[in-house]
């Protein structure tokens, strides 16, 4: 399977008492398929399936499906501290039809490689359907390495890596040592040096509430090869990336940016708070310089 265009990682919107609003979750997802992104994943660390129980995860994932299914590409998160939950999420996401699976590192245990690769093929071996692997040691403790990657070779499903370390030489490695393992973007900052190094797909959180713009990145460089227009394009979203990468408040800019497209959100889930006032406002202002500098260089 390739993977290629803008994948989204979709919010849950909640209740003021902490309850999934299921209808505005419908609507967001609608919202994201008439937007044009490429597909959706449900049950990523966006959509706070951390703070949800593996029935809530799974009616969640039952959901999407029923409002994607033969619209846009599907993938489900299997991202659990204990195998089994992950086990079970695998096995409902290959009983609902969906299109692939997002398989990362179980968080706090801290595996070696060997033991994440064993972990990482128990759940393939649930699922098996094409799976994206998860990249994110600054969440799970651990990164997949060398030792790691030889080893999930074994499956041909394995057929791309969200990379989301950070680390540019993890870019380079993926590139020239592994490029049987489609690279997906999945740290915002460096989404123009993904695409140089061949990257075709990015899945990008800021999409929930600027598909089009994330969109035409991803146009200008794995579609058009215009890189000029790229980098232009780029610029104008640093801002963005600065206020989502480094504030520590993701989570709560997606949400609150879903809410500022009209797209209601609500708050996330404890122990995280939404966003104060000067936090709003900040994101507002470069949400609005963002979108009229990438308007203008899209129209020329």
């Amino acid at each position: 399977m390739k993977f290629e265009g803008i994948y989204t990682p979709a919010i849950t919107p909640h209740r003021e008492d902490g309850s999934i609003d299921r209808d505005a979750f419908v609507a967001q997802l609608e919202y994201l398929i008439a937007s044009g992104v490429h597909g959706i994943i449900n049950g990523g660390s966006t959509g706070e399936y951390y703070a949800q129980s593996m029935q809530e995860r799974m009616e969640m994932a039952s959901l999407a499906r029923e409002v994607t299914k033969g619209r846009i590409h599907l993938m489900i998160g299997t991202v659990a501290i204990r195998l089994e939950d992950s086990l079970a999420m695998a096995e409902h996401a290959a009983a609902i039809g969906a299109d692939s699976v997002l398989i990362g590192s179980p968080p706090y245990s801290v595996p070696t490689e060997r033991e994440n690769a064993l972990n990482a093929l128990a759940i393939d071996r649930a699922a098996d359907l094409p799976a994206m692997l998860y990249n994110y040691p600054g969440r799970m403790g651990i990164n997949m390495g060398e030792e790691f990657l030889d080893r999930v070779g074994r499956s041909r499903n394995f057929c791309a890596i969200k990379e989301s370390s950070g680390d540019i030489n993890r870019v380079h490695l993926l590139a020239r040592d592994y490029p049987h393992i489609q690279m997906s973007c999945g740290m915002d900052d460096q989404a123009l040096e993904f695409f140089a190094w061949g990257g075709r797909s990015w899945v990008c959180g800021g999409s929930n509430f600027l598909p089009a713009e994330h969109i035409a990145l991803y146009q200008a460089c794995a579609v058009e090869g215009n890189f000029d227009k790229g980098r232009r394009i780029m610029s104008a979203m640093m801002p963005l990336m600065r206020v989502l990468e480094q504030g520590g408040k993701f989570i709560q800019c997606i949400k609150h940016g879903c809410e500022m497209m009209g797209n209601y959100a609500g708050p996330p889930r404890p122990p995280l708070k939404p966003l104060n006032k000067d936090d709003k406002r900040q994101l507002e202002q470069t949400v609005r310089v963002l979108k009229t500098t990438i308007a203008k260089i899209v129209a020329e």
